[in-house]
């Protein structure tokens, strides 16, 4: 049980050090330094490293085209539970990592909503001419919050140590160059990437720890079955 401990106290402290950013994004450094006079946190730090990398949208294209990968996951994922829910003909029959893995799925995208809904602060460059809702990165909070569900799942499920390694090997890869693009390409602030990074892992962590806890009771009831 000490995995699942772990997932836990990471999870919980990675959603409150996220919460934390918030608030600090909301009160440190702000400064009218944003589109059309717009407050932006941590001013000085967010204008320089904006100054320094540029902006790149050819960048910006490719990271928004590849930000598909992570929705065919999740597209896939949902194709399996709902061809188990078909054959099994009941929505407890389905793999619970899996109906936990659409609660997770879902839990990001409410996430996006609500900060696409009440906007902390807004990107540095308007994208074909409109303000946009800037905080957190959702593409970062998507590659983040899907990809490492990939690698966990082929983890639980292939018997392939072949397989293993080369999902955990492309998703490492990919989610550095999505989170890397996505920073260098001018369309962000740094401190929204770095807020999407702390949502997206405790979001997984906690995910993680919920299909522990899952095995464990049906570890549980098979053994009093």
């Amino acid at each position: 049980m000490a995995e699942p401990r772990r997932d836990l106290a990471m999870g919980t402290a990675l959603l409150a050090a996220f919460g934390l950013w918030t608030a600090l994004v909301q009160l440190v450094d702000v400064r009218p330094v944003g589109q059309n006079g717009t407050d932006v946190g941590f001013a000085a730090f967010n204008v320089w490293f904006h100054g320094l990398t540029g902006v790149h949208m050819v960048l910006y294209a490719i990271t928004d085209w590849l930000g598909l990968v992570p929705v065919a996951v999740c597209l896939g994922f949902g194709a399996m539970g709902a061809t188990q829910l078909v054959r099994r003909r009941s929505l407890f029959a389905v793999d619970p990592d899996l109906l936990l893995l659409g609660v997770h799925y879902v839990l990001v995208a409410a996430a996006y909503l609500v900060f696409e809904a009440f906007p902390i602060n807004y990107r540095p460059i308007p994208i074909d001419g409109v303000m946009e809702a800037s905080y957190p990165s959702s593409t970062t909070l998507l590659v983040l919050g899907v990809m490492p569900t990939l690698a966990y799942q082929i983890a639980r499920r292939s018997k392939s140590i072949q397989a293993k390694v080369a999902v955990v090997a492309f998703v490492a890869a990919f989610s550095a160059l999505m989170v890397a693009g996505r920073l260098v390409s001018g369309v962000h602030w740094a401190t929204d990437i770095a807020g999407s990074v702390l949502l997206a892992a405790g979001l997984f962590a906690m995910y993680r720890y919920a299909v522990a806890q899952a095995d464990a009771r049906l570890t549980t009831a098979r053994l009093e079955g």
